[in-house]
């Protein structure tokens, strides 16, 4: 008896020692995957001539899937029906493509595929493969290269569409907006440089698009867009540029919208400067007063009126130079807007900004005998104001010191607004810090032509500090917060102190920007010099 359990316990130890030993590591199932699947071959063969089919088949060595296929995929020239791909969720160990629009005689047709073969595993991509068949003789085999900036940005968007456009008997400028280009090809996701390959000779018009609704057209409202100021000749051995941009929409007022008692609602594209509402109606009494202010984050002016009217409906007339348009409005019964006064800015204040106030309803008066700035050592302070009317904003200008607090109080009747009511007693606490814990960044120009408007961009390009300059000296960004930031120069060649976009219609490329190439560290305390040495 003894042995027999003797022997069963040898048994459990040596069983406990085998699983010990197996659980000590686990199999790693060899060498990860890193090489992307061999294509055996293309049925019919790569660069067929005299195409007649409508199906094409290309074997790989292992299965694959087909990934991103609507923007990684592009067909020059293209399709006017897309082509079905198969397999896209599944794998296969084969790509077939069937052809379901009616193909041009004598054309060299490209399939690019970006990066959207992979192998079914470990997502290798094929790389940028092309199929290209002719319904030809022969391969047309001219090619033209550039690469594609963006005219405000360091750094332009990525999957841009590169166009060209035949220049025949039938050529209109307006062309690129309704019908696709003759050759296409995208610089996807990775590279700013583009090639657009087997072309015929000939002579063409090229434009870049941010395509934003894969339709290989220009839409405005969406659209990035670059051209080449001149038409080009294939072939060619030039680079060539193209810089995006978006353009200024043409004005067009959008269709008034009653948003309270007595303010209506003038939504708008393109540039506000110089609109004039009118109202059109015999009923409009002798004292009768509008005001127009605009929203301060929407494209949309108001349009505040007194006294209320007692009308169903009336007729607005919007004018904005050469444009004009009639705009039927229908009243509605709605809560008049009472005065509110919001700061603009709290807490703490930067040297360089103004104390600003914004009111809820048009402002047509200040009193400024109301209106007290005390220090903290209960110094009376001086100030001048200043008002945006478009804006409804007042400004107020004082002179700060480091470390200090200011108390403001408007007392009641302040600010009269249009419709005549009159403010609360407002108080406002304000500080500053300490010039320590800003920076300053000097800025000197070589080479410039002024004007310049010289501007400290965060790294998405939205401008945080910038200044004019009409000649040659340091510029000089004073109390700037501190942080990352990044130098361009606008080449302002109209003098207007801002970037002025281009325009495809008119043949008006955009300002010039140029970029400083580095980053600039502004850190407290810390005072950075920089020279920038324009080309």
């Amino acid at each position: 008896m003894r042995s027999y359990i003797t022997r069963i316990l040898g048994i459990v130890f040596l069983a406990l020692v085998i699983a010990s030993c197996a659980n000590r590591g686990t199999p790693s199932g060899g060498e990860k995957d890193t090489e992307p699947p061999v294509i055996l071959k293309s049925v019919p063969e790569n660069f067929t001539t005299n195409f007649k089919g409508n199906e094409i088949r290309i074997y790989f060595d292992e299965y694959i899937k087909v990934k991103d296929v609507q923007r990684q995929l592009i067909i020059s020239p293209p399709m006017d029906t897309q082509p079905d791909i198969i397999p896209l969720s599944s794998a296969s160990k084969y790509i077939k493509i069937t052809i379901k629009d009616t193909l041009q005689p004598n054309t060299t047709y490209a399939f690019n595929f970006g990066e959207s073969i992979v192998d079914n595993n470990e997502e290798n991509p094929y790389p940028y493969y092309r199929y290209v068949f002719s319904t030809g003789d022969y391969i047309d085999s001219l090619s033209v290269k550039g690469v594609v900036m963006d005219s405000k940005l360091k750094k332009p968007d990525t999957f841009v569409s590169v166009m060209l456009y035949e220049v025949d008997s039938t050529f209109t400028d307006s062309i690129i907006y309704k019908e696709k280009p003759k050759y296409i090809t995208n610089t996807l996701d990775s590279v700013t440089t583009f090639s657009i390959d087997n072309l015929k000779a000939g002579k063409y018009l090229m434009v870049a698009v941010k395509d934003e609704n894969s339709n290989y057209t220009f839409e405005p409202k969406s659209d990035k867009i670059g051209f080449h100021k001149d038409f080009i000749e294939v072939p060619s051995d030039s680079i060539y540029t193209l810089k995006l941009f978006e353009e200024e929409l043409d004005f067009k007022a959008i269709k008034p919208k009653q948003i309270a008692k007595q303010r209506i609602a003038f939504g708008y594209e393109g540039d506000y400067n110089g609109m004039q509402i009118e109202m059109l109606n015999d009923s409009i009494p002798n004292n009768f007063k509008t005001k127009i202010t605009k929203d301060s984050k929407t494209d949309t002016l108001y349009y505040w009126y007194k006294p209320k009217l007692e009308l169903d409906s009336t007729l607005f007339v919007v004018k904005n130079k050469t444009y004009v348009d009639s705009l039927k409005h229908r009243f509605r019964d709605l809560d008049k807007d009472s005065l509110t006064v919001r700061a603009l800015v709290s807490g703490t204040i930067d040297f360089g900004k103004d104390f600003s106030l914004q009111g809820s309803t048009p402002f047509v008066s200040l009193n400024e005998k109301q209106v007290t700035i005390l220090d903290q050592d209960s110094v009376n302070v001086d100030f001048t104001t200043e008002f945006n009317e478009m804006e409804n904003t007042y400004a107020f200008k004082f002179e700060k010191s480091q470390n200090n607090t200011y108390k403001i109080q408007m007392l009641p009747e302040t600010f009269t607004d249009f419709f005549g009511k009159v403010n609360d007693t407002l108080n406002f606490n304000l500080k500053t810090k300490a010039y320590s814990d800003y920076s300053n960044v000097r800025v000197t120009l070589r080479n410039a032509k002024y004007p310049a408007v010289v501007q400290l961009t965060d790294d998405k390009g939205e401008v945080k500090y910038e200044q004019f300059a009409t000649e040659l000296k340091p510029i000089d960004f004073r109390y700037i917060l501190p942080g990352t930031y990044f130098l361009r120069v606008v080449h302002d060649a109209n003098g207007n102190q801002k970037w002025d976009t281009g325009n495809y219609l008119k043949k008006i490329q955009p300002e010039r920007v140029s970029h400083f190439p580095d980053a600039i560290d502004a850190r407290a305390n810390w005072d950075p010099i920089i020279e920038f040495i324009l080309e």
